[in-house]
């Protein structure tokens, strides 16, 4: 018996609506079809541990190959298929379900599990005929289901910490102990706010990983500083979606840009470096800037629909990561950080990024 969460389940979900679609529809930054790009498939691969499926099609029948043995399945069914497990899923509350009658499918063209195998990068490779080129570029995706929680694009870790210095400050042993005692519901915004009331400010220093600083500065010799200007706009304002922080960002000019050209710096560099985190990019490996197999989302939405997301289409997928993340605050005792500390005399605080899908 498989089980699995939302999420899990939602790949397959992907895998048979995608098939039974036969092409693949572009979205836009607010998540609607964009009615002009459409991308006929020529076949759907998923990688498995026993051998990659290659789902091709012939008329209305699906053929599904893995290795030399073939069936054929209607297209008809896998609609059918699709349609019947978005609506198990819409029911499911539980965390983890079986859906007997979907496992039964899947086990008709021997395939056994939810996911991809894990060693590979993309859940899903697909085929399409680009009518634009008129070639048949194969293109590797993540999924990204709306149907459980939101996701996060990029994870918390000690590696996501700012370090800031405290300036104009010196503070005793029991005043960074009342500072570090407040335990209110949005303590860390509370205890930067005493900080103020002491009279001091903080002054983005670096970031604690410095494999994470270097990959920022790879992406953008900027990214450090705006990052870390975001992030103290977000642990002291009301402001955390990805676009409000950058707009109110992009009005102070931290970094004191010549702006009578209108020149966007703040968001074209805030999009550059969340589409090298869609593409790959982790906080605690050196980062190279080459793209690994995934080139792109698959966005399933709450309505059933599946949308792409890809490099190949850069702009729109810039626009989408941009339009639907927002910072989060993580659990500051895991990550360590939010609290003020002191280093040969000098006080210090950290603040954590952590960004999710809206």
């Amino acid at each position: 018996m498989i089980t699995g969460n939302k999420g899990e389940w939602s790949e397959v979900y992907t895998l048979l609506k995608v098939i039974s679609d036969k092409q693949l529809f572009a979205g836009d930054s607010n998540l609607n079809k964009i009615e002009t790009l459409i991308f006929p498939i020529i076949k759907v691969l998923r990688d498995e541990t026993n051998g990659t499926f290659e789902f091709s099609y012939d008329n209305d029948l699906v053929i599904v190959k893995n290795g030399e043995e073939e069936i054929r399945i209607s297209v008809l069914e896998f609609q059918k298929q699709a349609h019947f497990l978005l609506t198990k899923l819409k029911e499911k509350t539980n965390a983890t379900f079986s859906i007997p009658e979907i496992e039964s499918f899947i086990n008709s063209f021997d395939s056994h599990s939810l996911k991809a195998k894990s060693s590979v990068k993309s859940d899903i490779r697909i085929v399409i005929h680009d009518l634009r080129t008129g070639t048949n570029p194969e293109l590797g995706f993540s999924i990204k289901s709306q149907l459980g929680g939101a996701s996060t694009l990029l994870n918390a870790g000690k590696t996501t910490n700012f370090i800031f210095k405290i300036q104009n400050l010196t503070l005793t042993q029991n005043q960074i102990s009342e500072i570090n005692a407040i335990e209110t519901r949005s303590k860390i915004k509370d205890r930067i706010e005493k900080i103020s009331e002491f009279g001091g400010s903080l002054e983005f220093q670096k970031t604690e990983s410095s494999i994470f600083g270097n990959n920022l500065i790879l992406i953008d010799s900027a990214l450090p500083k705006i990052i870390a200007e975001s992030l103290k706009l977000f642990y002291t304002s009301t402001f955390s979606t990805t676009i409000e922080l950058t707009n109110q960002i992009s009005t102070t000019n931290p970094l004191d840009y010549n702006l009578e050209t209108n020149h966007p710096f703040y968001s074209y560099k805030i999009k550059r470096f969340l589409t090298d985190i869609a593409l790959g990019m982790m906080p605690s490996k050196v980062w190279t800037g080459e793209l690994d197999a995934t080139g792109g989302y698959l966005v399933v939405k709450e309505n059933g629909e599946v949308l792409c997301y890809h490099i190949y289409n850069r702009n729109e997928f810039e626009d989408y990561l941009y339009s639907n993340t927002k910072l989060e605050t993580a659990s500051s005792t895991r990550h360590e950080f939010g609290k003020v500390y002191e280093e040969n005399g000098q006080l210090y605080f950290k603040l954590n990024l952590q960004i999710r899908f809206k």
